[in-house]
């Protein structure tokens, strides 16, 4: 079997990866959730009306509070909504498992034995008092 049909073959296993299945069946609640859709357009009209304000050159200030205050609300109410909570666990399992992946296509490729690379959580981006990437 060559690399990229084994690739292929890799594809195929994700796709019936219960964490693939589990993050599938979850966002499929999260687009049928009318309510959590509501409120993510509701999130985006006001984000776009937050930026159109912060563009103007005469800014009303009362306004973009406001705005922002009813932004940061939904958003709150957005990310609290069983359905999105969900959705967010099972994606995140999903990414460690491709990060894991990733970790032993690229350790491979490096000349390691793909049957003794552990997995290592990935950076989170924040680099405050980091010790440096190894």
């Amino acid at each position: 079997m060559d690399t990229i049909q084994a690739a292929r073959e890799l594809g195929k296993a994700i796709q019936l990866d219960e964490r693939y299945v589990k993050m599938m069946l979850a966002q499929q609640k999260s687009d049928e959730d009318q309510g959590l859709q509501k409120m993510i357009a509701d999130f985006t009209e006001i984000r776009t009306k937050l930026n159109t304000q912060i563009g103007q050159k005469e800014k009303d200030g009362a306004l973009i509070s406001a705005l922002d205050g009813e932004m940061k609300s939904l958003y709150q109410q957005i990310f609290e909504n069983e359905n999105m909570t969900a959705y967010n666990e099972a994606r995140n399992e999903m990414q460690e498992m491709l990060s894991f992946v990733n970790q032993i296509i690229n350790g491979s490729a490096q000349g390691q034995d793909p049957g003794a690379i552990e997995y290592q959580a990935s950076c989170g981006g924040d680099c405050g008092g980091c010790s440096g990437c190894s």
